[in-house]
């Protein structure tokens, strides 16, 4: 019998055990698969000499999380690395969209390209740091954030408060005509804003914007030297410091229910865990609530609620060894970390539009990942490790263009793939000339890999506003807590959502800490 069970070591999974263990509890950590990570993977699967992330690679939330600031994990081997610039968009018309790292010159920039836009970049930066500090604290808290919302509000208030506030509500594609004339710093908002999956019309894409790239003018968007496992490897190097115990290929069967109350663990192969205080459970809320825990333990009001779960789009992604760095038609200035292939805002709001209604899009919108370019240990020198995704949907329809039927057969990846370099070509030709070994993760892959990207979903279920703060992962309290005692819900599909901050985890081991006490 140990205090608490945590079931999955991905990076909320790891957060909570450490959090738990920080406060003497015996906690035994499970993990259905052979290593640690979840979605916090590396490994040189796709070229001996070249390190790939399994499945992602920036960390900008983690960059302000206090969560992970908090953890010191600099003292269990972790270092961060940052890119020359964090992200940009090379420009259909020739040039990029860059931020560099001090404001002032990303400024200059815009101002080049469209008079007027570097101040209002210098603007937004100012907003920012007014008012980031308490979005981040509001976000990344349980809600409801009562000390950050008050702190929230009263930093909104004053000169420019509404303009403020519609930044907080507004679309990003009406923040950017608003603040912007010129094409590039409207796609350096939207773009960004696209790391989750609300369209650039929707409510709450202003935000998104906004809050990614503000932390890539201040943070960066740093990644851990030596790939995204390193930053797994010391959360779990800590958490075994502080006596905490992992079990790997333990894949859960089912939370053990008594008298309304999480009491155990059992594993598929019929081990069981006892747990005197708790369990927390880094899986899907479809997972928890419709697989681990017995539909006799669910009450019916729960059962029905579920069924409003939505998921976020699927995702495809592609790993390329290169033989050098990526032919960019022209080099930018400072080479970014994570690049952007958008023609323009109107391409967005088209790829988006084609995803909503169950299309895989025919010019995709990717996020790519200059790796060596931003850690020079993840390849040898003068080539690069690079990676690109895009997002499809989870129910296709049809493909408009033509040729992918929706299976993710190998056909289908091959396809995809070709469209995605196709892509990349248009902004980089010889693209193809430098690949040396190349690795296609389909939407069913990506599942198979790590069963919480259910459907290739990356972000624990949808951001839209339907879903999130007291509506996820479905309408209730928002919180940590689930409809059974001592069993919290500790994976992004809890508030706050996606992102590699730990805020999931924290808040159920900050919740489980509290019912204990």
């Amino acid at each position: 019998m140990t205090d608490a069970v945590v079931i999955g070591a991905g990076p909320n999974g790891l957060v909570a055990a450490n959090l738990l263990a920080d406060a003497g509890w015996e906690v035994v950590l499970l993990e259905a698969n052979d290593a640690i990570g979840g979605a916090v993977r590396s490994t040189r699967e796709v070229a001996g000499s070249y390190v790939h992330d399994t499945f992602s690679s920036f960390y900008p939330l983690a960059a302000v999380s206090p969560t992970i600031k908090a953890l010191k994990l600099g003292d269990y081997g972790l270092s961060w690395s940052n890119a020359p610039s964090p992200v940009g968009n090379p420009l259909p018309g020739g040039g990029w969209a860059l931020v560099h790292p001090d404001p002032g010159d990303t400024a200059a920039a815009l101002d080049a390209l469209s008079p007027g836009d570097g101040q209002a970049w210098l603007e937004l930066y100012a907003d920012w740091r007014r008012v980031g500090p308490a979005i981040i604290s509001a976000l990344l808290n349980p809600f409801p954030p009562v000390k950050a919302g008050v702190e929230l509000l009263r930093r909104l208030l004053g000169r420019r408060g509404l303009e403020r506030l519609l930044l907080l509500i507004g679309p990003v594609r009406s923040v950017g005509d608003r603040r912007f004339s010129g094409e590039a710093a409207k796609l350096l908002l939207t773009t960004n804003s696209q790391h989750a999956d609300i369209a650039p019309t929707g409510l709450g894409s202003g935000l998104m914007g906004w809050l990614l790239v503000m932390i890539a003018q201040q943070y960066g968007y740093p990644v851990p030297r030596g790939g995204a496992g390193r930053l797994s490897q010391a959360l779990a190097d800590r958490f075994v410091a502080r006596g905490g115990s992992i079990v790997c290929g333990a894949e859960v069967g089912q939370v053990v229910v008594r008298d309304r109350r999480a009491v155990a663990v059992r594993t598929v192969d019929g081990t069981e865990y006892g747990a005197g205080r708790a369990v927390l459970a880094d899986v899907s809320a479809p997972a928890l609530y419709g697989r681990l825990i017995a539909p006799e333990d669910l009450p019916a009001s729960v059962k029905a609620r579920l069924r409003l779960f939505e998921w976020d789009p699927a995702t495809v992604k592609v790993d390329w060894a290169l033989d050098a760095p990526i032919p960019w038609k022209d080099k930018p200035e400072l080479s970014p970390g994570t690049a952007h292939i958008a023609d323009s805002v109107d391409d967005l709001r088209r790829w988006s539009a084609q995803l909503s209604a169950g299309q895989i899009p025919d010019n995709p919108f990717l996020l790519m990942g200059q790796m060596t370019t931003a850690d020079p240990t993840r390849s040898p020198a003068g080539t690069e490790s690079v990676w690109a995704y895009t997002h499809v949907p989870q129910k296709i329809r049809g493909d408009v263009g033509g040729t992918i039927s929706g299976t993710w057969d190998d056909r289908d990846a091959e396809l995809m793939a070709e469209r995605v370099e196709a892509r990349i070509e248009q902004y980089a030709p010889g693209f193809r000339e430098h690949v040396v070994a190349r690795r296609v993760m389909t939407p069913p892959e990506l599942e198979r890999r790590n069963a919480n990207l259910v459907g290739g979903a990356v972000n624990g279920g949808t951001s839209r506003l339907r879903q999130e703060l007291v509506l996820r992962p479905f309408p209730g309290l928002g919180r940590a807590e689930t409809a059974i005692k001592s069993l919290y819900l500790a994976s992004a599909s809890a508030h706050p959502g996606g992102g590699v901050h730990g805020a999931p985890g924290s808040n159920a081991a900050r919740a489980a800490l509290a019912h204990a006490r």
